[in-house]
């Protein structure tokens, strides 16, 4: 298949609202949604899985440096728990712990055609922070220390797929940023790669349709986030019909926001927007020594700001009968409260168009991602949104999406976003400020084909995005 049909092959036509039994995404599917669930089920009971909170005294080869306070692995490896000093035009303004885990890890899907029809190998696999033990996670979840099997367990499964001589035909390979509020310059290489030949599957590993993948996006906390972050680097396919009406005015002009793209100025302004918004920032920062971080203490089972308004960095033991090592301990981020990540989207001449803004972010490589509309950190609340007009339009917008999603279960603790996507109509106003601009799905999409331009929470609305086509 050349590189161009693989491109096309990747379609899924929209499935509305999702069904637990019957459902229009499983045309052409290895195995129904009525199978996937009883499948997932049985994953659940088949598992071992514990994770218990312990004090930092019962972590396994894990230290708190004596001469920084750093928490770190004996192997040198892995990540370490740092601190973090941000300065706004060169006056301190605060400083907090960090995740700094400068290894950059393969996030990969499988993709294969059966009878015409493309299919993702999505693995059921258990990650100590997630509020449900077990998410559909891509093929490949895997630091370079995992896969260099630093823990001394088994191999990566499908690793070969994606470096080596045998591996696929690449698709989409990029580097894309991970949390700038909790990692520091972190980044994953986010892959799919085409398989020809046979690929044996394991039983944590079922073949899905992208159909059946973007419908499982609308459940709460099912469809992790590598997941989504890798389905969102996907090209879309679209009715070849581009005069058709769906009959359903929104998902016309969705239609439409991707297949519109604007000639080169325009593409050059959006450039210039965001160029211009990294040169206004004046934010600064750098890694420190933990003891170095004003406003935490340390107790004997986790590090938490004073005001208790934050995070905390907590100590957890983990047992997992399907991972590569079966027993482990780390520290874990443990977020309070639920983060919000919305995109507001209102038509503009037919074309639907979602509200970006340019976000700084202090643990970001280049400090500035476009980000959604609004982003609130755990614990923040709507009154934190400064813009009275875009609080009170949100209070009547119509939300075409509205789903509780888990962030990475590896690093975080129970860490949940209220991902959402709010229509608004054309009496929003398009007059926006400096560093917010409307922006077609389609431009997006095309960024993402380079790292660095969208933040994590924009990518994963955007693969949220593609169960409303």
């Amino acid at each position: 298949m050349t590189r161009l049909a693989a491109s096309r092959a990747l379609t899924g036509e929209a499935a509305g609202v999702p069904a637990r039994r019957i459902s229009a995404a499983d045309d052409g599917a290895l195995m129904s949604t009525q199978e996937f669930y009883d499948w997932w089920a049985d994953r659940h009971r088949s598992g071992r899985f514990m994770v218990e909170r312990i004090p930092f005294s019962r972590l396994d080869d894990w230290n708190f440096e004596p001469d920084t306070g750093n928490l770190a692995h004996a192997s040198g490896r892995f990540f370490t728990i740092e601190g973090l000093q941000v300065r706004d035009g060169g006056r301190e303004t605060w400083s907090q712990p960090i995740i700094n885990q400068p290894e950059i890890g393969i996030l990969g899907i499988v993709v294969k055609e059966f009878d015409g029809v493309l299919h993702c190998l999505m693995q059921a696999k258990m990650e100590p922070g997630n509020i449900n033990t077990l998410q559909l996670s891509p093929t490949v979840q895997a630091t370079r220390s995992n896969y260099t099997q630093v823990h001394r367990g088994a191999g990566t499964r499908y690793l070969e797929c994606f470096v080596g001589p045998a591996r696929g035909q690449v698709l989409v390979d990029v580097l894309q940023s991970e949390q700038g509020a909790w990692f520091w310059r972190k980044r994953n290489r986010n892959m799919v790669v085409l398989m020809t030949g046979d690929v044996p599957v394991h039983e944590d590993y079922r073949w899905l349709t992208l159909a059946q993948i973007r419908e499982l996006t609308q459940v709460d906390n099912l469809v992790n986030m590598d997941a989504r972050t890798v389905l969102s680097c996907l090209p879309v396919e679209l009715p070849e019909d581009e005069d058709a009406s769906t009959g359903d005015p929104f998902r016309d002009a969705l239609i439409r926001s991707y297949r519109y793209r604007p000639d080169d100025v325009g593409a050059g302004e959006v450039l210039s927007w965001f160029t211009e918004a990294k040169t206004r920032c004046d934010w600064t920062a750098r890694l420190v020594p933990l003891t170095k971080v004003g406003g935490w203490e340390r107790t004997d089972d986790e590090i938490t700001d004073g005001e208790g308004r934050h995070f905390r960095i907590i100590a957890a033991e983990v047992e997992a009968g399907t991972r590569e090592v079966k027993r482990w301990t780390q520290p874990l981020l443990f977020p309070r409260g639920e983060g919000r990540a919305l995109f507001v989207a209102r038509p503009i001449d037919g074309v639907l168009h979602l509200l970006v803004q340019a976000r700084p972010e202090f643990g970001l490589m280049d400090m500035v991602e476009m980000a959604p509309t609004v982003q609130l950190l755990p614990g923040a609340g709507v009154t934190e949104i400064e813009d009275l007009l875009l609080r009170d339009a949100l209070a009547d917008a119509t939300m075409r999406y509205d789903a509780v999603l888990s962030e990475e279960g590896g690093r975080f603790y129970q860490a949940l976003t209220r991902y959402q996507i709010a229509e608004v109509g054309e009496d929003f106003s398009l007059d926006v400020p400096a560093n917010f601009r409307w922006m077609t799905v389609r431009q997006l999409t095309d960024l993402l084909r380079h790292g660095h331009y969208l933040n994590i929470e924009a990518r994963s609305l955007l693969a949220c995005m593609h169960s409303l086509y």
